[in-house]
């Protein structure tokens, strides 16, 4: 369930935050959302997994809008084609 959220920030970081939300085919409400979720996720798995601040800023950015797509596979191609 979604819940309508009031935050004050200054306009020229709401006007940037939106530019870059909109590069990225996404939605404002959806960066923060998801940016909220990964600094408040408390699950066993992050606590052991221990990331970089640039990794962890990363968190999120991407938004793969074919759920058919197999990321495992175009990475595999991706690693053949380096270093072979």
């Amino acid at each position: 369930m979604s819940t309508k959220l009031t935050l004050t920030i200054d306009k020229s970081v709401i006007e940037e935050a939106k530019k870059y939300a909109k590069s990225q085919g996404r939605s404002l409400s959806n960066l923060i959302e998801e940016y909220l979720k990964s600094i408040s996720n408390n699950d066993s798995e992050s606590e052991n997994l221990k990331l970089s601040p640039i990794t962890k800023s990363l968190f999120g950015s991407v938004n793969i809008k074919d759920k058919k797509i197999d990321y495992k596979k175009i990475l595999e191609d991706e690693i053949l084609k380096k270093h072979l």
